[in-house]
C-alpha cells in the first residue's frame, strides 16, 4: 500500500512515521515538500504519486492567529483537503482527513457524537469544518476528529507547560474548559487502523484518549509526573482560573469531549486514560535529553 502523508514534520506526522506498519510505502511530505496553502501543488502531488491513501495530518492550527489570518487558515484547512480529496477520487484513491473538537460550540454537557452538526466558534474551527464538508462530498474520504493533541515533540501544551513550570513561581491555568488530552502516540495507531476499515464503516470518526480533564487538570498532572520522572526539579504553583481571566482572540468551546464509542468498536482499539498516556509521553521526553520543551 502506498500512503502519502502531509504534515510529516509536525507532532502527529512524526508519530505516524514512527508507527508506520510494515509493508507501507510511505511518502512523507513536510512543508518544504508540500505547501498546503497551494491547491495546485496538492493536486499535483496526489496525481504524481497516485497513492492508495493520503493521510492529511497537516493543518493551520494556530487557533488565535487564525482570527487575523482567515484566508491562510481557509487555504490550508479547507481548500487543501478539497483539492486532495478530488485528486484522490480521480484516480480511485482514499483520503483520511484529520479534524478537531473545535468544530463544535461546546454548549452541551455530554460528549459530541460524530453525526452531530458542526457549529464552530471561531475561524480555526470554521475552516476545519469547511474542510470536513469538502472531503465528505467524496465517498473515498474519511474524517477523524480528535482533541487537545500533544506529544513528545513539536509545539504543544505539554511541552510548553514543562518549560513554564520550571521558569515561573506561579501559573494560572484555565479550569472551566473541559475536553480530553490526546497523545500523538495513541492517535497515530488509530490513524493507521482507519486505513484498514471496510467500505461500510462510518465516514466520520472520533478518537481521543479516555477520561476528561480541564486544562488546569492537565497542567497539574504534567507538574506531578514531570517531578516523578525527573523532568522538573521544582515546579510553579498552579492555580485554576476562569476563561474570563485569560482572554484570547479566539473563543474556545467550554466542553468538547468526543463520543468515541463507535470508533473504538470499529477499530477494535481501546485508548489509554489520558493520564497514563501523558506518562508515556513524558517518559519519551525524559529519554531524549536533546528534546527541550518549547
Amino acid at each position: 500500500m502506498k500512503v502519502l502523508l502531509t504534515g510529516a514534520a509536525g507532532q502527529l506526522g512524526q508519530a505516524l512515521m514512527a508507527a508506520c506498519p510494515e509493508g507501507i510505502e510511505l511518502i512523507a511530505c513536510g512543508r518544504q515538500e508540500l505547501d498546503l496553502a497551494d491547491q495546485a501543488a496538492c493536486r499535483r502531488i496526489a496525481q504524481a504519486h497516485q497513492p492508495d491513501w493520503v493521510i492529511n495530518a497537516g493543518a493551520y492550527t494556530a487557533v488565535d492567529r487564525a482570527e487575523s489570518e482567515p484566508e491562510l487558515a481557509q487555504a490550508v484547512n479547507a481548500l487543501a483537503p478539497a483539492a486532495l480529496a478530488q485528486a484522490q477520487a480521480d484516480h480511485g484513491g482514499r483520503l483520511l482527513q484529520l479534524s478537531t473538537d473545535f468544530v463544535f460550540n461546546g454548549q452541551q454537557g455530554s460528549p459530541y457524537r460524530p453525526e452531530q452538526p458542526a457549529e464552530p466558534l471561531g475561524v480555526y474551527g470554521s475552516t476545519k469544518a469547511a474542510g470536513e464538508a469538502a472531503v465528505l462530498q467524496h465517498s473515498c474520504a474519511r474524517v477523524l476528529r480528535t482533541s487537545w493533541v500533544y506529544g513528545p515533540v513539536g509545539s504543544n501544551f505539554c511541552r510548553t507547560m514543562l518549560r513554564l513550570l520550571a521558569e515561573r513561581e506561579q501559573l494560572g491555568v484555565v479550569a472551566d474548559q473541559v475536553g480530553c488530552p490526546t497523545s500523538t502516540l495513541g492517535l497515530a495507531q488509530a490513524c493507521w487502523r482507519v486505513l484498514a476499515l471496510e467500505d461500510g464503516a462510518p465516514q466520520i470518526l472520533h478518537w481521543s484518549d479516555a477520561g476528561a480533564a480541564s486544562w488546569y487538570d492537565f497542567a497539574v498532572a504534567i507538574a506531578e509526573l514531570g517531578v516523578t520522572h525527573g523532568l522538573l526539579s521544582r515546579v510553579a504553583q498552579v492555580r485554576p482560573i476562569p476563561t474570563a481571566d485569560y482572554p484570547t482572540p479566539a473563543r474556545r468551546p467550554a466542553y468538547s469531549l468526543l463520543d468515541c464509542t463507535a470508533t473504538r468498536q470499529a477499530l477494535s482499539l481501546q485508548p489509554q486514560h489520558w493520564r497514563a498516556a501523558l506518562e508515556q509521553v513524558l517518559l519519551r521526553i525524559a529519554s531524549n535529553p536533546a528534546s527541550t520543551p518549547a
